[in-house]
């Protein structure tokens, strides 16, 4: 298995950890407010913070599977050239956000550490829970640096996005081609 194989399994495992965590906390959670009128004072918060690990987290690994949606019916009309600068545009903005982001990111969590608080009801310093703001965004940018690429070299014809009326074709005629959510290892 190669390096990039080896990541995008590591990044699959760790959405399905957070999330089956995520679940079994909040079950455990309202079976004890519910049914012994008990719970963790911390349960809360502790998926607070685990939702926010997965939508960075699942912010660039959307963009690898192409599960992000758009409104793209205008620029399928025009031809490939025209549709690659778009898509390259589209990128380089989506870069210029990212960027912004993680600047952003990094000066909360720098002023996180000065202030060097806690965490309401774990005792995790606030910045260390928050860390996923800076990384979730680095991961976003490096796959918009991917998708740039592949648009620069003609693998891509634009910026990739899920294609809901395709795949409902693909639901309607049971078309066994893979399709924009196949995710590619």
């Amino acid at each position: 298995m190669t390096l990039r194989g080896m990541w995008h399994r590591a990044e699959e495992g760790l959405i399905a950890f957070i999330l089956g965590v995520m679940t079994i906390l909040t079950f455990v959670q309202v079976v004890l407010r519910y049914g012994f009128n008990s719970g963790f004072i911390w349960a809360l918060e502790a998926n607070f913070y685990l939702f926010s690990w997965l939508v960075m987290i699942g912010i660039s690994y959307c963009v690898r599977i192409r599960a992000h949606i758009g409104v793209d019916a205008a620029v399928k009309l025009f031809p490939t050239p025209v549709r690659r600068a778009i898509g390259m545009i589209v990128v380089v903005l989506a870069l210029i956000y990212a960027g912004l982001m993680i600047y952003g990111s990094v000066e909360y969590i720098n002023r996180m550490m000065i202030i060097d608080i806690e965490a309401e009801d774990i005792p995790v310093k606030r910045w260390i829970l928050s860390i996923c703001l800076p990384i979730g965004f680095g991961l976003l940018f490096i796959r918009l640096l991917a998708m740039a690429w592949r648009i620069f070299t003609g693998e891509s014809e634009g910026y990739e996005l899920a294609d809901e009326a395709a795949e409902a074709l693909h639901d309607v005629t049971h078309d066994q081609a893979p399709d924009a959510t196949t995710v590619q290892r």
